[in-house]
């Protein structure tokens, strides 16, 4: 790898990303971790943004261990389709639900409850599943569904409320896939995108059972100010499900897996890493007025890392939206981080998310050098402003700093890099 003083401050930017999406990809991740094969069928099921990826990587290694040809559905977010040998893949809506991925969740519950005592059901699990495997508890419907995951995603709310209410609102979420599944031996592959690797968390773990508490869902929901009619409120109460066992679990990638690859990456390029962890949460704007300081304080002091360093982080952060711009979180803590280190001699960063898709946009995120504020001025851009819209989306784009990597097929959260040199 090129030491870093032989590119851009793109260059090395570039090069932090592509080290942590390549650690994030399930590709030869099983090739370990197979489980035995079973007296009947092997059925793989699954959903995420990464879920077809995952298909593809699994069926390759099962073949090559010698056992007979999988079969199954999994179900991902439209554009992140993957060919597969067996396994059939379907596209649905993210991160709003719609009727295809309703359709693939009623096909997937049916082939879980038509597993036997012989089979194998091999769970693929990804960020994004909570959305793509949208199929309703009784008392529920799918736009009641969709409601009150627009409003969830606009409250500010963390991701482990939202996937709290989520749950509540399955039929298939927190475990109750495992539950129709049963007595099929199961085994549960996962691709975290949540802080802490919480399996439960990841998808909303429709094979992760847990004892389940409505009265929880119903004050997270009260709490962010999300009415509800009455009727929802019952079939919320009335869904519930025991705690128990859905097999082995094995984490594929994580987050942290992704940063230290990150860290990997920054020491073969001759720059010193600071990983600040991997459960970043918080609103973006003032993460990004903390790492921004910090960044700051590293560049005229050497402190917390010396220069030439990068500051790297991850983790998921929210955005109250009150304007009417365009943009994800990361655009946004991007915008916010340039308000606070922008012009900073020898100060750069990117952040992205690792699904590739930042938001609702086409671009995974957005990247700035030390220029950024003279750029802004020259193209009559006033960043505060922009911020104060919710419009990373058109800040970053009017100068040509997004970074549009297309669909990933995985996701680990977000990723920030923040380089001092």
């Amino acid at each position: 790898m090129p030491h870093h003083s032989e590119l851009d401050d793109h260059g090395v930017l570039a090069a932090l990303l592509d080290a942590a999406l390549a650690a994030a990809l399930p590709d030869g991740r099983f090739d370990s971790c197979l489980p035995e094969p079973p007296k009947g069928r092997t059925i793989v099921l699954g959903g995420g943004k990464g879920a077809a990826r995952m298909a593809a990587a699994f069926e390759k290694a099962w073949i090559a261990a010698g056992h007979g040809p999988p079969e199954g559905l999994v179900v991902t977010r439209y554009g992140h389709k993957e060919p597969t040998r067996f396994v059939e893949v379907v596209e649905a809506s993210h991160p709003v639900p719609d009727a295809a991925g309703m359709a693939a969740s009623e096909r997937i519950l049916a082939l879980a409850k038509g597993a036997g005592p012989d089979d194998l059901v091999v769970f693929l699990m990804s960020g994004g599943a909570s959305a793509l495997m949208a199929l309703p508890a009784a008392g529920v419907t799918l736009a009641d569904k969709q409601a009150i995951n627009r409003a969830l995603l606009k409250s500010g709310a963390p991701i482990g409320a939202m996937n709290r209410v989520r749950k509540s609102l399955s039929a298939i979420k927190g475990g109750r896939l495992a539950a129709a599944a049963a007595p099929a031996r199961m085994i549960t592959y996962l691709i975290s995108d949540v802080p802490g690797d919480d399996p439960g968390a990841i998808g909303s773990g429709p094979t992760i059972p847990e004892a389940s508490d409505p009265e929880i869902a119903l004050a997270i929901l009260a709490e962010y100010g999300i009415a509800i009619e009455p009727r929802i409120a019952d079939a919320i109460r009335a869904n519930t499900v025991a705690a128990g066992a859905g097999g082995p679990v094995v984490m594929l990638a994580t987050p942290k897996m992704a940063l230290d690859a990150a860290a990997n990456a920054a020491r073969a390029m001759g720059l010193v890493p600071l990983v600040l962890g991997d459960a970043i949460e918080g609103e973006a704007r003032e993460v990004a007025r903390v790492l921004g300081a910090m960044a700051l304080y590293a560049s005229a002091h050497g402190e917390p890392v010396s220069r030439p360093g990068v500051i790297l982080s991850g983790g998921e952060t929210t955005v109250t939206v009150r304007g009417t711009g365009r943009g994800g979180r990361n655009a946004e803590f991007l915008l916010a981080l340039a308000t606070v280190v922008g012009g900073a001699a020898g100060v750069a960063a990117i952040a992205c998310d690792t699904d590739g898709i930042d938001g609702s946009e086409d671009n995974a995120g957005a990247w700035f050098s030390p220029a950024i504020i003279a750029e802004a001025r020259a193209a009559g851009l006033d960043p505060a402003a922009h911020l104060a819209n919710n419009d990373g989306y058109g800040f970053f784009s009017r100068l040509g700093r997004l970074v549009v990597t297309g669909p990933t097929r995985t996701n680990v959260n977000d990723f920030r890099a923040i380089l001092v040199r």
